[in-house]
């Protein structure tokens, strides 16, 4: 991909990178792809595993890799033993860049022949095959991983087609043809990296700043007005502690939230400080965003995910896979441009109901070699055509035979003010099937689960108000927000063991059940 190296170097005469020095990341990217190409020289695909805390050496990284058509495995540098001993037995790198914290991984030396062990490196006849030649002369694999807070860590395989896709998909959304963007996220996630893919292939500025120096009000001399900032839940609801900070974030041209959903609250919040915010919906399967609420509808009122973008199509169906009328709930399912061609190291399991489809696809509609990316996510979509999120299907809560979704009921218990955090969970229960679960953490010390249920009991329907209530000083959440389910019901399980009082009253609604 030459013609990459060829763009960053016009770049150098160009201020668009704020936070790192542009010339010494063209400098560094020239000396990894120099080392790339003589590592190469057997013809081999080289696994890259980048790692890099460094925000200039790991573009550096990601562009030198993708130029020299490398496949590229984008890692967290915090992963913990676990973790990395999970990814080194998956991946088998060739080239580790980066800094692993921990000196115990046993990690296998590759063979040449063991690449083709990998049937995503093999072509039809069972010989190894370069990514150039399995898919396009430009088209490096980018692996992104997905999961980790819980269970097994997986990587979503992309190409430069399908970030880029995702790209233009933004663009034609927002009606911007130049992209700035100020990134304050991992570029290792799917949604830091895409902010330097919007910035670098529509010609648009790119901001890297840590987000401590954001939040101790150590700001970059940039117009906020001419750029996209993009946000994790937790991290607004930080900002917006500092009045300088409100005042900072609401002359943002958009300032994009994901990652994990927002509670009601910090919406009301942010809406009542004119923050231009755009709540959006999609994943790294997606290449970031499919949905996304236009700032404008978000400060009329609206808190779902607004429509979906261009480059995406999006179905609600049954589980008979029938497509669902308007306001009728049901599984989501995505076909996009940006969609992931699988996951690494299979394109295809019987599991994953993902297959590979066209990096050069330019359509939709079901044409062949076009495949739907099937979710657990529930949601419908309203009388203006926006896209509702419930919950998910996994994690609704069957109680007495009536269906319960925890993002209600958490939104219910927000909206009292008394707590700081809130996850309900489901609770297997003899009598009941399962329980409901709130596992809260108080704002102030004089709050009781009595006062929250309470202040709840005009908002939820009986079987919703949570039976189990056990407080905790902090709910187990991931980096981008995202609450650990599975720690949630061990926390659980744990205060049934421990605690003064048995499950089993919890059994009689009428007889509230207090663990603190």
């Amino acid at each position: 991909m030459v013609s990459l190296l060829d763009e960053l170097n016009k770049y150098c005469d160009r201020h668009w990178l704020v936070g790192c020095d542009r010339r010494e990341l063209v400098q560094l990217v020239e000396q990894f792809y120099l080392e790339l190409i003589a590592e190469s020289s057997q013809n081999k695909s080289l696994k890259i595993i980048l790692a890099e805390s460094n925000p200039l050496r790991f573009l550096a990284g990601f562009i030198a890799a993708c130029s020299a058509n490398c496949s590229i495995f984008l890692c967290n540098p915090y992963w913990g033993e676990r973790e990395w001993q999970q990814v080194f037995d998956l991946v088998q790198p060739d080239i580790i860049w980066g800094e692993v914290k921990s000196q115990k991984l046993k990690v296998k030396k590759q063979k040449s022949e063991d690449t083709a062990n990998h049937s995503l490196l093999r072509g039809s006849d069972g010989e190894e095959t370069s990514p150039s030649t399995r898919f396009t002369t430009h088209s490096p694999l980018i692996m992104i991983s997905t999961g980790g807070s819980s269970g097994k860590i997986r990587f979503a395989i992309h190409t430069w087609e399908t970030l880029t896709a995702s790209v233009r998909g933004f663009q034609q959304y927002f009606q911007v043809s130049q992209i700035n963007s100020f990134c304050v996220l991992p570029l290792y996630h799917v949604s830091g990296l895409m902010q330097f893919m919007r910035s670098l292939t529509s010609e648009g500025k790119l901001a890297i700043i840590p987000f401590k120096s954001v939040e101790s009000g150590v700001l970059p001399d940039i117009d906020p007005a001419e750029f996209f900032i993009s946000l994790v839940p937790t991290q607004l609801q930080r900002l917006l502690q500092t009045p300088n900070l409100i005042d900072w974030l609401a002359q943002f041209q958009t300032v994009l939230l994901g990652g994990a959903p927002a509670w009601q609250e910090l919406l009301n919040q942010a809406r009542n400080y004119k923050i231009r915010l755009a709540p959006t919906y999609g994943m790294t399967e997606t290449a970031s965003q499919i949905a996304t609420l236009k700032p404008e509808d978000f400060l009329k009122g609206n808190n779902n995910c607004g429509r979906v973008l261009p480059h995406a199509r999006v179905k609600i169906v049954d589980a008979n896979n029938r497509v669902l009328s308007k306001n009728e709930i049901g599984l989501i399912s995505i076909q996009a441009t940006s969609l992931t061609l699988g996951y690494y190291p299979e394109l295809t399991a019987a599991s994953q109901e993902v297959s590979p489809c066209p990096p050069d696809r330019d359509r939709l509609g079901g044409a062949e070699g076009q495949k739907e990316l099937e979710l657990d996510d529930l949601g419908f979509f309203d009388e203006r055509g926006y896209l509702n999120i419930v919950g998910r299907n996994s994690q609704k809560i069957i109680t007495g035979g009536e269906n319960v979704y925890p993002c209600e009921v958490e939104a219910a218990i927000r909206a009292t003010q008394l707590v700081d955090d809130i996850a309900v969970i489901g609770l297997f229960d003899r009598t009941w099937g399962e329980i409901v679960v709130a596992i809260y953490v108080s704002k102030y010390q004089s709050v009781s689960p009595v006062a929250i249920k309470t202040a709840i009991a005009d908002s939820l329907s009986k079987f919703k108000i949570p039976k189990y209530w056990i407080s905790a000083q902090k709910l187990p959440r991931n980096a981008q927000g995202k609450l650990n389910r599975e720690q949630l019901h061990a926390i659980a399980i744990l205060s049934q063991e421990s605690g003064d009082r048995q499950l089993e009253t919890a059994r009689h609604p009428q007889t509230p059940v207090i663990n603190t």
